[in-house]
């Protein structure tokens, strides 16, 4: 249990690292198909994740959690958490948002509830790569 701790704090790190640059680039991607070419808040979120993740699932693989595994099913799993994660934490965002911004035009809603989206994503998307998809496998 302590090792789990102890690797948590150095893959966290990592991890962060990581999402800051995954960051400025899936944030420039939502928001530039929100606020210029007018797409959906779901088209728009969903954007940075299908562009992100792609960055993301190289980067958590070979420097966050420094997996060797080479399989279809790393991918499968990684697609799988990323899923999971996004209608989790924009699911919650939306709604959450829209009830603290409610005297604001949809558009700030819907600006608000992507950042707040953005933020619970991180930390869903922590654990589950971390616990589901790159998990260290104990070999016989």
């Amino acid at each position: 249990m302590k090792k789990f701790f102890t690797d948590l704090d150095k893959t966290f790190i990592r991890f962060i690292l990581v999402g800051v640059a995954n960051t400025i680039f899936g944030t420039a991607v939502m928001f530039f198909l929100y606020n210029v070419c007018h797409m959906s808040y779901w088209i728009s979120s969903a954007g940075n994740y299908v562009f992100g993740s792609i960055l993301s699932f190289f980067l958590n693989k070979n420097f966050t959690f420094r997996s060797k595994e080479r399989s279809v099913s790393v991918v499968l799993r990684f697609v799988l958490n990323i899923s999971v994660c996004y209608f989790i934490a924009y699911g919650v965002a939306k709604p959450v948002a829209a009830a603290v911004l409610s005297g604001q035009s949809l558009r700030i809603q819907e600006n608000g509830a992507m950042l707040v989206g953005m933020v619970l994503f991180v930390f869903v998307n922590y654990f589950g790569q971390r616990i589901f998809v790159f998990r260290k496998r104990k070999t016989l």
